[in-house]
């Protein structure tokens, strides 16, 4: 029997928060969630930022200003839902051609007034040609997604 991979991942959350406070936090506080060691940037990350608008960048700002933009926000719609590209390829370096690229969508969804659970579904994976297989490991794995939601997550747990 063969196991046949898919071009998807997909990772949920439930955050102690409203539909409203969990997109904020996701969008805003950001450089919070993302791991600063994942860092394509040659001297250590000093800030990652989302542009919270469609055209906008998801960047990183190394301590010596350099900058690696490394997504483009494609959806921005507040508080339901956020797409962006993924232009990293399988090698971990910046892809340049869009073509090439994934997406990854965060949908904001309120369970109660309080509650919300937000579903990231990163797709594509395929468009980034011979090596997705191997990218598709390293963002389903606890290093991947699963490590930034467990970050967002201990952010609300943090406030309370």
């Amino acid at each position: 029997m063969t196991e046949t991979m898919s071009a998807m991942v997909r990772r949920d959350i439930v955050v102690p928060a409203s539909v409203e406070q969990a997109f904020a936090v996701f969008t805003e506080r950001f450089g919070e969630i993302k791991p600063p060691e994942h860092n394509l940037l040659g001297a250590p990350i000093e800030q990652t930022v989302l542009e919270p608008r469609v055209g906008g960048h998801i960047y990183d700002r190394a301590i010596d200003g350099t900058e690696c933009r490394w997504a483009r926000i494609l959806v921005f719609e507040p508080p339901r839902r956020l797409v962006f590209s993924w232009d990293i390829g399988p090698t971990w370096q910046l892809e340049s051609d869009p073509e090439n690229a994934s997406e990854v969508e965060v949908r904001f969804i309120a369970e109660t007034p309080e509650r919300t659970r937000v579903e990231l579904e990163h797709r594509n994976l395929d468009r980034h040609g011979p090596g997705w297989p191997s990218l598709a490991e390293g963002i389903g794995d606890d290093q991947g997604w699963p490590l930034y939601l467990a970050r967002y997550g201990r952010l609300f747990a943090a406030a309370a």
